[in-house]
């Protein structure tokens, strides 16, 4: 069976992460590299078995989640729909099961909040993993914080958490924020249509989604 571990020794795959999150970073854009895709991936997996779900569905979902920015590599615009191209030939050279690969490149091309909506278990998981990663880490140079709002409500985030909790039907966002760095409204003011798509993906997995940040509920 394909692993997250088969992808990470995939030279393609690691060339395609690494080229992606470096031409991001000519650009402005907080980091998108290794990092944030094995996060995703992790995040991915966990919600699908806290929620029941098959391992092998959860396997998928952290796979959709790993290679979910590799479009990145050709252009921000429409990085969902051209990642999905490149993950298809990937993944059908490590002999996955077509029908797993239509599953995976489907979960990668509709998880942008722009263009996308969820459209299975898979991609709901993927969803909520990519936009839950909201950290100061991902911040490359200090120097922007002040003029730039997304570096800077990022630098402000100092620890994000999905919590799901099947008894209540929740998945909860929970978030600390230094209110010095940023004002709890500029996170709305960015990411407002990413909350959006979460609240999508929750319902789709019959869950409801909540925002807390700085123990408040939010949404």
């Amino acid at each position: 069976m394909v692993t997250i571990d088969t992808l990470k020794q995939n030279e393609r795959v690691d060339a395609l992460i690494t080229k992606a999150d470096q031409l991001l970073g000519e650009i402005g854009y907080t980091e998108h590299g290794q990092r944030h895709a094995s996060l995703s991936a992790n995040i991915a997996y966990n919600i699908m078995i806290r929620l029941k779900k098959p391992e092998k569905q959860a396997h998928l979902a952290a796979i959709a989640a790993y290679l979910h920015d590799i479009g990145n590599v050709i252009n921000r615009d429409y990085h969902a729909q051209t990642g999905a191209v490149l993950a298809y030939d990937i993944l059908n050279e490590t002999g996955m099961p077509y029908q797993d690969v239509l599953e995976v490149v489907a979960a990668i091309g509709n998880h942008d909040e722009n263009d996308g909506q969820p459209v299975s278990d898979i991609c709901a998981a993927s969803i909520l993993a990519d936009k839950s990663d909201v950290h100061s880490s991902r911040v490359r140079n200090l120097n922007m914080i002040k003029q730039d709002i997304h570096d800077r409500v990022n630098y402000a985030a100092k620890s994000s958490f999905l919590r799901v909790d099947e008894d209540k039907k929740t998945i909860s966002l929970e978030i600390k924020i230094d209110t010095s760095i940023s004002q709890v409204m500029e996170y709305f003011e960015i990411f407002l249509s990413r909350m959006v798509v979460c609240r999508r993906a929750a319902e789709y997995l019959k869950m409801r989604f909540e925002l807390e940040i700085n123990g408040q509920r939010l949404l």
